[in-house]
Parts: C-alpha cells; structure tokens; sequence
C-alpha cells in the first residue's frame, strides 16, 4: 500500500462578493497548469431560501518519479451563494456573493504502485531506502510539494483580493 504523507493544510476563506465560475476555472486551470490529473470526486448542490449550498471535492495528482506523487485535495464549501450584480470601472458586472470556504490539503505519496508491498522484506527495504539512501531526496520533494501549494493559495488569494498576513 501506497504510504501518504501530509505536507501542508490551510483553509482560505472569503465572505462577501465573488464569482464562482471565475474561481473555479482559476483553480482548475492552475493545477491542469502545473500538469495536474484533475478529478472532480464529489459535487452536491442544494438549495434552500438563503442562497445555494455546494459542496465539490476535488483530487489532483502528479506523478513526479516512478516513486513519488504528489497530491493536492481541494474540498470547497459554498454557503449562501447568490448571484449579484457590482459596479465596476462604471460597468455593472454579474457576480456571486455568499461565504466560500476551500481547504487544501498537500500529500506526498511514496510508493504510490505499491511496488515494496508484496513481501515482509520488501517492506523492512522500502524503510531502510527511504530513511538512509534517499532521505534528502524526500525531504526535498516535500519542500517542493509545500512551495507549490503555497504560491497556488496565494495566487487565488490573490485573485479573490484577499489580503496576505
């Protein structure tokens, strides 16, 4: 079996004015980007007199070497969400107000092909390989696995005018 490792988690949320369509195109187009398998595991959808409620849970995974994957989970939760119109430059433009809440949660998975799970040696090896041979080489994809997550949350930060700490 495949070993996960957490990397990063965060959750990021925005009250107020934005617009979904926008968001989500943002987020898919910036994983798709970085050469990310997107799958879309989940989508619930309902509606009730304060606005729409969705749920979308989202894993994309990259393949970084034959021993190392990378993946991200987004999992949004939009609460109250209503269409709106906003001014603009002295444009009036469509748009979305309501909470959204997305969490992303960064794993590195070693041996995602369960090529070291078939015998109890395979195991003790697998231990001894990624503790002594190529300890650097984990900690090293990890780091780059946290960067990436970072600049993909700070890039929709960014693009929903949310202010950095």
């Amino acid at each position: 079996m495949a070993q996960k490792a957490n990397i990063y988690t965060e959750k990021l949320t925005q009250v107020g004015y934005w617009n979904y369509d926008e968001t989500y195109k943002m987020l898919f187009n910036w994983l798709q980007g970085e050469g990310y398998n997107l799958v879309e595991d989940s989508y619930k959808e309902k509606l009730s007199g304060a606005g729409k409620e969705i749920i979308i849970g989202w894993t994309a995974g990259k393949k970084v070497t034959d021993y190392f994957k990378r993946e991200i989970k987004v999992d949004w939760h939009i609460l109250t969400m209503k269409d709106a119109e906003i001014e603009l430059d002295g444009k009036k433009v469509k748009t979305n107000k309501g909470e959204l809440e997305i969490k992303f949660t960064a794993d590195i998975v070693k041996d995602y092909e369960s090529r070291w799970e078939d015998k109890p040696i395979h195991k003790f090896m697998r231990g001894l390989y990624e503790n002594y041979i190529i300890r650097s080489t984990v900690e090293e994809h990890e780091d780059d696995l946290d960067a990436e997550v970072r600049v993909l949350i700070a890039d929709l930060k960014a693009f929903l005018r949310i202010p950095t700490a």
